[in-house]
């Protein structure tokens, strides 16, 4: 009986996952034919907005007579209209036009209607708004697909920037690593990290900013990247009769390797790729199995000179990366005594009412 009840328990988990799929290309498929229906109407408006005088008067006078004919489907607002006029000119004008000159050459080739097809179109009006390049629109699309970004996650990778981050730190990959495995691990990496998820005081100390990072976990993890475990703070081991503690250790699941995060309060000094080199040392001979990669090393630093960098890595050995992190500096004291609380201003309206 046992054993029957068990293998029904199987037969439901299949059938759970039938339909999740099932309705998982059911989404995919509703989602795919919406956006190829805006993207042959913004190229329908794209070649006949002449046919009323001005732009915006094609656009209102649409709008009105979509909703005439199809009172009960939603999507054809004058300011959706306006949406999907700009995500056809954005994709098909300016990628297309810079690439070959031809109006007529298939959007498949110039940027992949496929891929366009995959994100929602509220990802796609969060990009249109945020983006005017064409490069950063596709890595924020691919990004999206990749990592499986909702709407708020993709709002927040767009608001701090992450283009212009990723793939920025100072590092020796090319030199103490494979070359697929160094293109990786150089796009893992992110210059400066923002950590505005944090308040710390002007002269925090490490110990404080590794105590607020593991705190909010789930934040640092989601600015670090995917593929990130966490494997614990503070984490000691020993090398002849003296103990020694890491910041920071993780395993990356994609790089198939330890990483080594140390996190310093001030600015980079030559001697903290050494001290990272021996870690990274350690650990490769203390934690590495045959099936890892080399461990890497990250050290964040409170400010850098790039050429002094560049030196101090010139001869390590392991793979270690430098970059900068940015936090939300907290009001010194004397100052917040001085600002009135959410009580003390709503007594404040009271009284100018």
């Amino acid at each position: 009986m046992n054993l029957q009840f068990s293998k029904y328990q199987d037969f439901i988990i299949e059938v759970k996952n039938q339909i999740l799929n099932s309705q998982y290309k059911a989404a995919i498929s509703v989602n795919k034919e919406l956006i190829v229906l805006y993207w042959n109407i913004g190229k329908m408006i794209f070649d006949n907005q002449s046919l009323l005088d001005g732009r915006n008067n094609f656009i209102d006078q649409l709008s009105k007579d979509i909703k005439f004919e199809f009172p009960y489907i939603s999507g054809f607002s004058r300011t959706n209209l306006f949406n999907i006029r700009k995500f056809y000119n954005f994709y098909a004008e300016t990628s297309v036009q810079q690439a070959v000159g031809l109006n007529e050459f298939p959007v498949q080739q110039a940027v992949g209607l496929n891929k366009l097809e995959i994100i929602p179109w509220g990802h796609h009006i969060l990009i249109l708004e945020k983006v005017k390049d064409i490069q950063e629109a596709l890595f924020y699309i691919n990004e999206t697909i990749k990592n499986n970004w909702s709407r708020s996650i993709l709002s927040i990778q767009l608001k701090q920037n992450l283009y212009e981050r990723q793939g920025k730190s100072i590092n020796n990959f090319d030199k103490t690593l494979k070359i697929g495995q160094a293109e990786l691990a150089n796009q893992l990496l992110k210059d400066p990290y923002n950590f505005d998820f944090l308040t710390l005081e002007a002269k925090v100390n490490e110990l404080e900013i590794e105590k607020q990072l593991t705190e909010n976990i789930t934040k640092f993890l989601l600015e670090l990247g995917k593929g990130f475990a966490f494997i614990g703070r503070q984490y000691g081991f020993e090398i002849g009769k003296k103990s020694y503690a890491i910041d920071l250790l993780f395993y990356h699941i994609f790089l198939k390797c330890y990483v080594v995060i140390e996190l310093k309060a001030v600015e980079f000094e030559p001697e903290f790729a050494g001290k990272l080199n021996f870690y990274l040392s350690a650990i490769d001979d203390i934690l590495k199995t045959e099936s890892d990669n080399p461990s890497i090393g990250i050290l964040l630093c409170n400010g850098k000179d790039g050429i002094e960098v560049e030196y101090a890595l010139k001869d390590i050995n392991k793979p270690i990366g430098v970059s900068e992190y940015s936090f939300t500096e907290k009001l010194p004291k004397i100052y917040e005594k001085n600002i009135p609380t959410v009580t003390e201003f709503e007594q404040l309206l009271k009284v100018n009412k």
